[in-house]
């Protein structure tokens, strides 16, 4: 059995396509298409029905893509095992996060971080949705969510708690609300996710709990979108500190009744593959990322 057939053929699968998969492997299409045939004519059977849409597994496929995905593991653990035991940090680091905590703050970071490590390089995929660790080959992601259990290692980098805020210009023209009643005459921007939206905003001063649904001419699927159309003076906005952490400091939005509670917004964590090695520049990563992303 030729292991290297099979991660290429475990390769082709994660990739989706065997286009995409010869781009990671920096390999020709037709010289991978070739070793996916000699693999299948070493097995005698079809791993995977082709179309020109997509790339579909039999049966059989199904069973060594199972199998194959042990050598993947097999691999990475090899490699981390190797790295751990350097000096040095260094090589590539493949990060992952959500799109508004990418371009505000992590960015910025990882310019830090491989300045202080100049061995080190580092690709990041800045996507909102969750992404599969170990498919995807990645090395640390950043969450911003109350995690569920499951077999990847997190460390809570930072608590991320709401904020009621509004732009200077739009608290001259309507007054600031004193109390959370007083946003039923405010215009609110609010959050929206499909059909949903978030109009009901909880507010908790002295254990004494007051609920207001509040009402908007606008409504928006996207954090960073309501904290620019709160700095524009649309109205007044409930989101996580992270989102308008900058605007804070800058005075472009003001802080509205801070003697208030509100509801927990997500925690950030650092999340990463549960490996019996952990590898030098993983671990360096993650302590950087503590000590510098909520300073």
């Amino acid at each position: 059995m030729n292991t290297l057939r099979l991660a290429m053929f475990s390769a082709i699968v994660n990739a989706g396509s065997i286009s995409k998969a010869a781009t990671t492997l920096g390999m020709d299409k037709s010289v991978l298409s070739r070793q996916l045939a000699k693999l299948e004519d070493e097995l005698g059977a079809r791993l995977i029905q082709r179309s020109t849409r997509r790339l579909t597994l039999t049966e059989i496929g199904e069973l060594v893509f199972a199998e194959a995905r042990s050598i993947d593991r097999a691999v990475s653990n090899i490699e981390q095992l190797t790295e751990q035991h350097q000096s040095e940090v260094q090589g590539r680091l493949r990060v992952t996060c959500p799109r508004p905590l990418g371009q505000r703050y992590l960015v910025p970071l990882l310019v830090e971080f491989t300045a202080l490590h100049p061995k080190i390089e580092i690709a990041l995929t800045v996507d909102d949705h969750m992404v599969d660790l170990i498919a995807e080959h990645i090395d640390v992601a950043l969450r911003v969510a109350h995690l569920e259990d499951s077999t990847l290692v997190a460390r809570k980098l930072g608590d991320n708690p709401r904020v009621l805020v509004a732009s200077p210009s739009y608290l001259t023209r309507r007054g600031a609300p004193h109390s959370p009643t007083d946003l039923l005459t405010h215009d609110c921007l609010l959050y929206s996710s499909g059909a949903r939206v978030f109009d009901e905003w909880h507010f908790t001063k002295d254990d004494i709990s007051t609920p207001v649904r509040v009402t908007s001419k606008i409504q928006i699927n996207d954090g960073m979108a309501l904290a620019a159309a709160a700095v524009a003076g649309g109205g007044v906005t409930l989101l996580d500190r992270l989102l308008v952490a900058h605007e804070l400091a800058d005075g472009s939005l003001v802080q509205l009744l801070p003697d208030y509670q509100l509801r927990h917004g997500q925690p950030v964590y650092a999340v990463y593959p549960a490996r019996p090695w952990l590898a030098l520049k993983t671990a360096t990563f993650v302590t950087f990322l503590q000590e510098r992303l909520f300073i």
